[in-house]
């Protein structure tokens, strides 16, 4: 979840996904995406909280933890062209125009992450992610993902911006407009994503949410039987339903088997 502060407040840069992506297709998402094979398998010169850190946050392995912050940094840069990578472990990229072409590999996986920081001596920024959330896709949903969410604030002099195969459009949105523009039908909202821009609504500036040790418990939503019908219950799924639009009230509330 990459965030800067504006006007009204810390702003969240969201995507819409491209129609054809086989999960989430035309929902409105943050940046992210998968753990590749080659995420954390080699040596990276790193900055900031090692992985035996990050382990103990997330509940994971180390291993797992070092390939965790690996593709959430080879993740915005691939989606959004923001690199949380500098030149020495206390500096950081202020342009990546000049990395363009090897951003065009790292998504055609054509070359990885470790590759791609050994080549042009860039350090990885790990202390400029924070650890926020762990969802869990419930065990009805024919494609499953145990996904950590990040927050990272835009470095300075960077500019995040569309320039993947992944997004339609994207924006930076307060979460009280984000949330406004679900309610109305006009954005499509995953729990997972409804939730976290609940949470970061919640704080009045960036170095307010970076200054949060939120608890990460593991969320998977589970069926319940409601009034005769099979509910997704969540935290605050109460909340989320009762606030969706008309169509997706009658269409995402309940799920038959």
């Amino acid at each position: 979840m990459l965030v800067r502060d504006g006007a009204g407040g810390p702003e969240i840069f969201l995507q819409r996904r491209v129609g054809a992506m086989a999960f989430a297709a035309g929902m409105t998402v943050f940046p992210g995406g998968g753990v590749d094979l080659s995420d954390g398998t080699a040596d990276i010169a790193w900055a900031g909280p090692e992985p035996a850190w990050w382990a103990e946050r997330f509940a994971t392995t180390e291993p797992r933890a070092k390939a965790l912050v690996c593709a959430a940094v080879r993740e915005t840069f691939e989606e959004c062209g923001v690199l949380l990578a500098g030149s020495t472990a206390d500096s950081v990229i202020s342009d990546t125009a000049g990395y363009r072409i090897a951003r065009e590999k790292l998504e055609r996986r054509e070359l990885s992450l470790a590759s791609f920081l050994a080549e042009e001596r860039l350090v990885l920024r790990a202390d400029l992610l924070w650890p926020w959330a762990n969802w869990i896709t419930p065990v009805i949903e024919p494609r499953r993902y145990d996904t950590r969410f990040f927050v990272a604030v835009l470095p300075t002099g960077q500019r995040a911006d569309g320039a993947t195969s992944e997004a339609a459009e994207v924006r930076w949105r307060t979460p009280r407009e984000a949330l406004a523009r679900w309610r109305a039908g006009t954005d499509v909202l995953l729990p997972p994503t409804w939730a976290q821009l609940v949470a970061l609504g919640e704080f009045g500036s960036t170095s307010d949410i970076l200054a949060t040790r939120p608890v990460i418990d593991p969320v998977m939503p589970v069926l319940t039987d409601i009034d005769g019908k099979r509910v997704l219950s969540f935290p605050d799924s109460e909340r989320y339903f009762a606030d969706l639009p008309d169509a997706g009230r009658l269409e995402g509330s309940s799920v038959r088997k």
